[in-house]
């Protein structure tokens, strides 16, 4: 294993929050670049099971673009640990993000809080509600904070379209639709095509657009899901509301394309968001369509996220910018999906 002084990369604070990340397969290598590029953090270790992945080169790619490829770190500079304990152990180590498969979450986690560290935890935070509750109660105890790395919420884009809904720019919300498709993982399949193990597209893919309705229009009361744990629709009800939203998203063919698009129709106004156009995010308004390539202005969601646990951190705030309750939450909704799936009926949320 490797030690020594901590690697400092792009605008990263030498004298900023010390980061450890365990995992380094395409999420983890997303993470690290997103640290690399941080101001007020210093990735300080690194973690994997498998030695190959601790020589601090570059790695394969995912299903679109997120700057892993560029993901790099010096092994004689930053420490290296097979054993994600001595990582967590470390005492530079301050704020540590959790990049490996859904089951190893909850343990992973508990030793992290329990040590009094921080704690950034890709998503899904654990396919069980309970559990996820169950770790924001020991973050509570251990005073430290946990935030899901619920990336959507942070997209550049997506948040400039959350923030026109808070403001009422275009009116109130009528109706709104989510699509998000791609290739099935060509990576760790054994964990991803083990729905006992990944939850399926429908907790791996679709989950993104769960959290931004969420996010957007708060918990529906009951969902109408079809098709399978692998490709989605669903339709959502809000309480007391005429609002109509659904999701579709799911695995494709091998050589599917990536695709991400959100259009969200208001009173007096459509936001539409097409990750494969340019500009992304477009208004139509009075028979008008303006471009707004200024909405996707600021990186990535992975950019956005990582910024949002350091400065909390930094700011010494009561939470996080994103809960665990509301990781939760997100899961009570993914769970009612599944039940609605199984039973084909509309399920009402518990």
């Amino acid at each position: 294993m490797c030690s020594g002084i901590p690697y400092y990369s792009g605008m990263s604070d030498s004298t900023g929050i010390g980061v450890g990340i365990i995992g380094l397969g395409f999420m983890g290598r997303t993470h690290l670049q997103a640290f690399n590029a941080c101001p007020g953090c210093r990735v300080v270790a690194v973690s994997d099971r498998n030695p190959d992945c601790l020589d601090g080169s570059t790695g394969g790619g995912g299903n679109f673009e997120t700057g892993a490829q560029e993901a790099v770190f010096d092994p004689a500079t930053v420490a290296c640990f097979l054993d994600a304990h001595e990582l967590i152990a470390h005492p530079d180590v301050q704020l540590v993000s959790v990049t490996t498969p859904t089951p190893t979450h909850k343990a992973l986690a508990v030793a992290v809080m329990e040590a009094g560290k921080h704690l950034l935890l890709e998503k899904p935070v654990d396919l069980d509600p309970v559990v996820i509750d169950e770790l924001a109660a020991i973050a509570s105890e251990q005073g430290v904070l946990a935030m899901p790395a619920h990336c959507m919420r942070f997209w550049p884009a997506w948040a400039w379209m959350k923030a026109r809904l808070d403001e009422g720019t275009y009116g109130r919300a009528l109706r709104a639709s989510f699509h998000r498709t791609g290739a099935a993982p060509g990576w760790n399949q054994a964990f991803y095509f083990d729905d006992a193990q990944s939850g399926g597209a429908i907790v791996d893919l679709h989950i993104h657009d769960v959290d931004f309705i969420v996010h957007a229009f708060g918990a529906p009361q009951a969902v109408f899901s079809s098709g399978s744990r692998r490709h989605v629709r669903t339709d959502y009800t809000f309480e007391g509301t005429e609002l109509e939203v659904s999701a579709e998203g799911g695995w494709l063919d091998d050589d599917s394309p990536f695709s991400m698009k959100c259009t969200i129709e208001c009173e007096m106004g459509t936001m539409d968001f097409d990750l494969s156009r340019s500009p992304e995010l477009q208004v139509q308004q009075d028979g008008t369509l303006t471009d707004h390539p200024e909405a996707s202005e600021g990186g990535t969601g992975y950019d956005g996220e990582v910024a949002a646990i350091v400065n909390a951190i930094q700011s010494a705030a009561a939470s996080p910018p994103v809960r665990l309750a509301d990781a939760a939450l997100v899961a009570r909704v993914l769970v009612a999906e599944i039940d609605s799936l199984t039973r084909g009926e509309k399920v009402v949320l518990r």
